[in-house]
């Protein structure tokens, strides 16, 4: 037992009885996503909306037992969403507040640009998008084309390009969006954009899991953007870009794997729930599928408290949210097999499980960028490999 496991179970009986809240609207999330705004007044969208704004804004902190929690770390992020998602995954992707955005806001913004951030959340619940994929590029930077320009007039800069596959696009207020400002590497850059500006549209993506996120495609037809919202101008030109991205990518892996903990241990129950195990061979292989979750809970738990004590020390994160995706698609699909080949039809709650999972894959970075920066790590003899 680590020692932040009596500190931190206050916080998982909160999240799973906030979590609860949310189960008799799971059907109507996924038939019809706008359900999302018409249940804001529920705690676990309510209070996430402000959670994980910084403590000198005023936010109060959530106090359970005694003890206060702003959901400012990795290892407290991880412990919350993982029990939100023993109820809905969809729904965890689809909650106002910071979010991604807020943790490149806090490594990249000047004091006015996080005033205006999270001045905009603190006003009413608010959803936020970071708009980094395209459309037949990925999240390659390199293959980057959106462009950040100055206007004609200096007074301001021009974003011009498209984005597809961005979670909230559709209701976010704010979004975050990357664009090449300069050549090489270290001219990709980001900027905070209201969505209300001209020239800014996103539609909707339909998808199979995931419904509740709306993923979006941007339209960035000449957005105008005031100079003082373009992110780490205040910074060392190394710092600008790719450094803060890698850093938000590090701390979400850790809650995407989380996430993935809590929807397999949710598929175990279900299945379990539904057609208990038979002594022998049946009872052995589901003990072992739980001893797996826990083995990849464990793994989860370190790497968030590695990127808490370095949020550079990824490895570990990409590790396990490779394992963690896995993990949930592997239990979905053993708990489809154990109910039957009439499964998705009977058990609607298993089937929307299931296709949730799936979307795992795709968030933040897929299978095989997690295997190159575990390799990668492992070349350089980082941390990936520490005991």
């Amino acid at each position: 037992m680590h020692t932040d496991d009596e500190r931190l179970t206050p916080l998982r009986g909160q999240a799973r009885e906030w979590a609860a809240d949310i189960e008799p609207h799971i059907a109507a999330l996924d038939r019809d996503p706008g359900t999302v705004a018409r249940l804001i007044h529920l705690p676990l969208l309510s209070r996430l909306a402000t959670l994980g704004v910084p403590p000198e804004y005023g936010t109060p902190p959530l106090t359970v037992g005694g003890r206060r929690y702003h959901l400012r770390t990795a290892l407290e992020k991880a412990v919350f969403f993982e029990e939100g998602a023993r109820a809905d995954l969809g729904l965890l992707f689809s909650v106002p507040g910071p979010d991604m955005s807020g943790t490149l806001v806090d490594a990249l913004g000047d004091r006015a640009q996080r005033d205006w951030f999270y001045g905009r959340l603190l006003q009413r619940p608010t959803w936020t998008c970071f708009a980094m994929t395209e459309a037949g590029r990925g999240s390659d930077a390199a293959r980057m084309s959106t462009t950040l320009t100055r206007a004609p007039d200096g007074g301001s800069l021009v974003l011009t390009g498209a984005k597809r596959y961005v979670g909230n696009a559709v209701r976010a207020g704010v979004a975050v969006v990357f664009a090449r400002f300069a050549p090489g590497p270290l001219g990709i850059r980001a900027v905070l954009v209201d969505t209300a500006s001209p020239g800014f549209s996103a539609e909707h993506v339909p998808t199979l899991g995931l419904r509740c996120l709306q993923l979006g495609a941007i339209t960035l037809d000449a957005v105008e953007v005031p100079e003082d919202r373009l992110l780490g101008r205040h910074l060392p030109a190394v710092r600008q870009g790719m450094w803060g991205w890698l850093r938000t990518f590090n701390t979400w892996r850790t809650v995407i794997a989380a996430m993935g903990v809590g929807a397999a241990a949710a598929a175990h129950a279900y299945a379990l729930r539904e057609r208990p195990a038979a002594t022998g061979a049946d009872r052995e292989h589901w003990d072992a599928l739980a001893r797996r979750i826990g083995a990849v809970r464990a793994l989860t738990y370190r790497a968030a408290r590695a990127v808490d004590d370095d949020p550079a020390d990824g490895e570990l994160a990409s590790a396990a949210k490779l394992t963690a995706a896995r993990l949930a698609d592997d239990l979905c699909r053993a708990a489809l097999h154990r109910l039957g080949p009439a499964a998705r039809l009977e058990h609607p709650r298993l089937d929307k499980m299931a296709r949730d999972a799936q979307g795992l894959e795709l968030m933040e970075g897929t299978a095989n960028v997690q295997r190159l920066a575990v390799f990668g790590a492992l070349v350089r003899g980082g941390g990936a490999r520490r005991p």
